[in-house]
This record gives structure tokens, sequence and C-alpha cells, in this order.
């Protein structure tokens, strides 16, 4: 068992094929899987002022159903992220491919969310990336913040506007 984190602890693979992230959030986690699997929830929460803005998020959440986003980067301007969801087990795991306009190859998101201590316990995984040490390293800080935003949304119905 993980030790219990406020804040997310990521780690990069030692042959950067994956990113892994882990985070208590004090939220049910039907509550977490919602956030992250209804596109209206996603578009206000997922954003970090000043890096990241994503909005627009179309979901059809079945396995081989397709979801996308679209929003602007502090780094890369414009961006859009599109894919397929490869597994749904409402609510302990989601999966799906990840195809961004930065990183033009596929890689995979994998949501475990276990039950703990009243709250969720969740991990995520990301491979897919072939030794790529910048796109880890890239991906370990974003999910970081993105992770921080699902937690204070999930927990205290913090948006996107409550927090600018």
């Amino acid at each position: 068992m993980a030790t219990l984190s406020i804040n997310p602890v990521s780690h990069t693979s030692t042959d950067n094929d994956a990113v892994t992230c882990e985070l208590f959030i004090a939220a049910p986690r039907e509550r977490v899987f919602e956030a992250l699997t209804d596109p209206k929830q996603a578009s206000l929460w997922w954003r970090h002022k000043d890096v990241c803005q994503m909005d627009n998020f179309s979901m059809d959440v079945r396995t081989g159903g397709k979801w996308s986003t679209t929003g602007l980067s502090a780094a890369n301007g414009p961006i859009e992220v599109h894919g397929e969801f490869l597994e749904i087990d409402p609510p302990r795991r989601l999966s799906y491919t990840w195809i961004s306009s930065w990183l033009p190859k596929v890689t995979k998101v994998l949501f475990d969310l276990e039950n703990l201590n009243g709250g969720t316990f969740l991990k995520l995984t990301h491979t897919g990336f072939a030794g790529d040490a910048a796109a880890t390293e890239n991906h370990t800080h974003g999910w970081s913040l993105v992770l921080a935003s699902l937690q204070a949304y999930a927990e205290r119905g913090e948006t996107i506007a409550s927090r600018n």
C-alpha cells in the first residue's frame, strides 16, 4: 500500500517509458470517476493557471468510444488531445489512448481508483513514451498539476473560475 499524499507524488520509469502519479483525494471514488468521465465537469477543473487550459471536452464513455479536448498551452499555444477509451470499470478503473498535438505518438493513460480511509487513492500510469526523456519529464510535471486540480475539484468543488 502506498503512503497517503496530499500532493501528487510522481515518478518517471528508469527507461523513460512511463510516468506514474499517486494521490489521495478526500472524496468518494464515484465522485472522482465522474469528474474524470463527465465532459462538463472536466471542463470545470482541467486547467492550471498560466500553464495549460483545456476545455471543449467531448467524451463517448464506452469501450471503443472516442474522446477529445482542445485548449491553450503557455509553452505550445493551441493544443489538442484525443484518443479512444480502452477500459471502463466504474468507479475502479479508466483507461484510454492519448494522442496529443505536441507529441504525436499513441500513448496510454490508466487511472486506478481505490477506496481508502473514506476517500480515494488514485494512481495514474501513462505509458508509451519509448525512452523520450523530455516527454516523460514534461508529462510528469503536467500530470502533477492536472491531478492537483482534480483533487481541488473533487474535494472542495474548486473550479477554474474560483481558482483564478
